[in-house]
């Protein structure tokens, strides 16, 4: 046999084109995206924003508009032109002493509603993570129940609950031995009335923070909080050094969309008190109204509406930042 049979012949590598959507750089690397796709999300989106437009910033910019103008009666039927006031209605306003007292009133309100709404709703979460499948559905039906229900019903409900001459949470109390409740009046002193709305405020936000929460503790890890268990932490452990930094982003968002809601309470302050809130009642927003639609002196009322969409921003600032340093984090 010759050394040309036995010697292997050496064939030389065949030269494959790239895949599809590659490059000549390198296998698998993607090619370079056309600059015309940039702008899709941006068509897309454009419905959207057309809405939103429309809306929302017509209106924001005549309340602007108006909180710079002497605007009454007058104006509002065309008999006299508007006419510009410059900051007279802002400093009318920032140098009274009734609308800081307002404003501290509603600062108050939202933080015990907030408050009172985020506990509540953590401990009702909490608490459906240990009952039985047909209990949580239940309770989530009752949740979704009361969150669906007008807010012109339930505060009707609440007025009856709390009805001086012939509300159940007076007779009730009246059953325990030494208290006599019947004909006490809830709403004869402000801070009692906006405890009752306060209430009213939360059992019509929980639903929405119970559930949410409750979704987000199905993405804890059962076995960091085995393993903290392991480590001897207790319950309040478990939860303080596990569960809660997993919950953080989504109790930042819920306690930043509760501010901003308690701090719009309108319905159930104007309902409550007959449409008719007396000055221990006033909030910013029942406030600005007054002002607008009783007083009709719409520039200083729309001063007011503006001064409450400024501190709101200043809420979302805080919380944009809060979610930018867990981005960060993460």
């Amino acid at each position: 046999m010759s050394a040309a049979d036995t010697t292997t012949a050496k064939v030389p590598p065949v030269r494959q084109s790239p895949p599809s959507g590659s490059t000549a750089g390198g296998p698998g690397k993607p090619g370079k995206k056309s600059d015309g796709g940039a702008g899709v999300p941006w068509l897309l989106l454009a419905p959207c924003l057309l809405v939103l437009l429309l809306v929302l910033g017509y209106p924001l910019a005549r309340l602007v508009i108006l909180s710079f103008q002497n605007f009454g009666q007058p104006q509002l039927w065309g008999f006299q032109e508007a006419e510009w006031a410059g900051f007279d209605n802002f400093t009318k306003i920032l140098g009274d002493g009734e609308f800081w007292t307002v404003v501290l009133r509603t600062v108050l309100f939202a933080a015990g509603a907030v408050i009172v709404t985020m506990v509540a709703g953590m401990m009702i979460a909490l608490l459906l993570q240990r009952v039985s499948g047909w209990v949580k559905t239940l309770i989530n039906i009752v949740l979704v129940a009361s969150w669906g229900m007008p807010i012109i019903v339930a505060t009707a409900i609440f007025k009856w609950l709390f009805d001086a001459d012939y509300g159940v949470l007076n007779w009730l109390l009246s059953r325990i031995p030494g208290v006599d409740m019947i004909g006490h009046n809830w709403f004869a002193s402000g801070p009692q009335g906006l405890a009752v709305i306060m209430l009213l405020v939360v059992w019509g936000a929980v639903p929405f923070v119970v559930i949410t929460l409750s979704a987000g503790l199905t993405q804890v890890p059962k076995e960091l909080e085995e393993a903290a268990r392991l480590d001897g932490a207790g319950a309040w452990g478990v939860f303080r050094f596990v569960t809660l930094p997993i919950l953080k982003p989504i109790i930042v968002m819920l306690t930043t969309l509760s501010v901003i809601w308690d701090m719009g309470v309108f319905p159930q302050v104007y309902v409550m008190r007959n449409g008719h809130p007396e000055p221990e009642f006033q909030l910013l927003t029942t406030y600005s109204f007054d002002r607008a639609f009783v007083v009709n002196d719409y520039g200083t009322g729309s001063a007011i509406a503006l001064v409450t969409v400024l501190l709101l921003l200043g809420v979302v600032a805080v919380y944009m930042r809060q979610m930018l340093k867990i981005g960060d984090v993460e």
